[in-house]
């Protein structure tokens, strides 16, 4: 996990949040977890399982049950409610702030920000924003590029040619996330997401060429800044005494930040063109997350025919019988 998310980026990156009081505490504040709460139990007074190091979201139905309490119970609830560790609170609706929460907040020295959008809406978010920033992350050496609308990370042994042939697809219409090292996350328990480092984005280096600036050359639509990494297409230098899959049927798979993604290997050979294989292989990966399997097809029409000439077999030998 990421150590925090500062306080100052989230407002800077969600343009649907502003500062309403404590705009001199932001820079002291980081935010955690990516979970969002809203106090809804600690306004009764319920503190057992407050989970004070959230974001605390005060929505329509906490404000509304806060305009119900007297000033000493608002003022006893409030203070509880701000800790050392709580980030921040968040108005939805740009509902009325209760005069006790500010004084509250400003004594502890809490920001309060707040925005027009409705509750829930705002949860959301903010959640699938701090998730992506806490997400665990690791680092792969490979090129990623998005071919015909799917995410395909290109792995394989320095030298085997994956930056060229990457090159190749972009010339092809095909866009590029990152070359030579992917920074890759995890967005939720089925999907892994690859991206540049800063430093590298929309370069790519070429043997006996140098750095290049796809962007600069290609245009801007020859770049994405990250993508879903679903399909891993492994690399190899032909080997003739490696027997490798012709038929389709062996299946493997790579665990990326605790996530599996379908992994096929491909082996590089002079003449063999990698761009058009590549394009094939995403196709036909496409086609069988859609039910249409070539390989399965091929079985079955092997096991029609095998059967057919069974049969064909036994009433030959059954004619030959009678004679």
């Amino acid at each position: 996990m990421a150590n925090a998310v500062k306080l100052k980026n989230l407002i800077r990156d969600n343009k649907i949040t502003y500062v309403v009081k404590g705009s001199q505490y932001i820079d002291d504040r980081a935010i955690m977890v990516s979970d969002i709460y809203r106090p809804g139990l600690e306004l009764t007074g319920y503190f057992d399982f407050y989970p004070k190091e959230r974001i605390q979201l005060l929505g329509r139905t906490e404000i509304s049950y806060a305009a119900r309490l007297d000033h000493e119970s608002l003022v006893n609830v409030f203070k509880r409610l701000c800790t050392p560790e709580t980030p921040c609170f968040f108005i939805s609706r740009s509902l009325p702030i209760p005069k006790e929460l500010i004084e509250a907040a400003d004594n502890a020295g809490i920001p309060i920000l707040s925005s027009t959008e409705s509750t829930t809406y705002v949860s959301s978010v903010l959640t699938e924003y701090l998730r992506e920033r806490l997400a665990v992350r690791d680092t792969i050496h490979g090129v990623l590029v998005e071919v015909k609308g799917l995410g395909v990370l290109l792995t394989g042994d320095s030298g085997v040619g994956k930056s060229e042939t990457a090159l190749g697809l972009i010339h092809r219409g095909h866009r590029l996330i990152a070359d030579d090292r992917v920074d890759v996350y995890q967005k939720d328990v089925e999907t892994v997401v690859g991206e540049a480092p800063q430093i590298l984005k929309h370069l790519m280096e070429i043997r006996g060429i140098g750095i290049i600036d796809v962007m600069d050359l290609f245009g801007v639509g020859a770049v994405k800044n990250r993508e879903t990494i679903q399909l891993v297409i492994k690399l190899v230098n032909w080997d003739n005494k490696v027997n490798y899959d012709r038929l389709g049927f062996e299946e493997s798979k790579r665990e990326i930040c605790n996530v599996e993604v379908p992994q096929i290997t491909i082996p590089v050979k002079v003449g063999r063109n990698m761009e058009d294989i590549i394009e094939i292989a995403t196709m036909n990966f496409r086609a069988k997350r859609i039910g249409y399997n070539a390989t399965t097809t091929f079985d079955n029409n092997l096991t029609a025919l095998i059967a057919q000439n069974s049969k064909d077999n036994s009433t030959k030998k059954a004619k030959d019988a009678d004679k």
